[in-house]
């Protein structure tokens, strides 16, 4: 396994392939982030993995100094798994204008309106800074398919909409939400929680999935769902960010004949903030 640190080292060692499976992260790497991993590796020969954390994409009062960082561990975890090569490039390699202080990178991806709402609506500029960051990797890494995580539901649908529309030679697959064994959802955010706090965590998707099984019983009145599960987690200490139901190919609130819905939530437990999501079918309303 090469470790790769300066983007002509890195277009170097990628000549010889015409396959490409990229996975980029942030590090912090666990089962989730290897599971997409492995299924990059059943779609080329070349697998290339990026640790980069991101300051584009935080905002002023966010984790960004706090944020985890574990390169040594990561790098075993990626050798057990044979990928071909991890890219871990400074912020100066991303940022080239950097000056130790400023990013200064004026020109970035203005993603769709739909970045301005859930997770947006309460971190401004984040969308833009993932999609700007996603787009230079791209770029740096050329690859043929890139594989993303479906927990982040918003962040997924904006990736597949700028590789859509820039007319991008990348196939983006999806991968599961890989959980803990009582439902939590992998991320790299539960290592702050307490160990009470970890095992309280359980609620959020507990929350989603009884408001799934009430639209499939027929229960179409989205919002009053919504705000029930709202009321539930405030009442166990939760702060919520929103509860929803969105269509799974627009984000918007489902028409009345749209079946192909996805739940998603946002809410902090203690000082962590935790996203989630759950896919589903529902029958039309008549």
């Amino acid at each position: 396994m090469q470790i790769i640190h300066t983007e002509q080292a890195l277009r170097d060692a990628l000549k010889a392939h015409n396959q490409i499976a990229f996975v980029p992260t942030m590090g912090n790497l666990h089962a989730g982030h290897l599971h997409l991993v492995k299924i990059a590796q059943t779609h080329a020969a070349c697998v290339v993995v990026s640790i980069f954390v991101n300051p584009l994409q935080f905002g002023a009062n966010e984790d960004l100094a706090n944020y985890p960082r574990t390169l040594e561990a990561d790098c075993d975890k990626l050798a057990q798994l044979g990928v071909d090569i991890v890219f871990v490039p400074t912020v100066h390699v991303i940022y080239p204008d950097f000056d130790g202080v400023d990013l200064h990178q004026s020109i970035t991806v203005q993603p769709p309106p739909i970045a301005n709402i859930l997770c947006g609506a309460s971190r401004p500029g984040h969308f833009a800074g993932v999609a700007t960051v996603v787009l230079k990797l791209f770029n740096m890494v050329q690859p043929t398919v890139a594989v993303f995580g479906q927990k982040d539901f918003q962040q997924l649908f904006i990736i597949q909409s700028m590789v859509r529309q820039f007319n991008l030679p990348i196939t983006i697959i999806a991968g599961e939400t890989m959980r803990e064994p009582n439902g939590l959802a992998m991320s790299s955010r539960n290592g702050y929680l307490n160990f009470a706090e970890k095992a309280q965590a359980v609620q959020l998707v507990r929350s989603l999935k009884a408001l799934v099984a009430s639209v499939q019983l027929g229960h179409h009145e989205y919002e009053k769902l919504a705000l029930h599960a709202t009321q539930q987690l405030m009442e166990q200490g939760w702060q919520v960010d929103y509860v929803t139901v969105r269509s799974a190919f627009t984000l918007l609130p489902p028409t009345s004949s749209e079946t192909e819905l996805v739940v998603l939530a946002a809410a902090k437990l203690g000082k962590t903030r935790l996203i989630d999501n759950i896919q589903f079918c529902a029958k039309p309303l008549k």
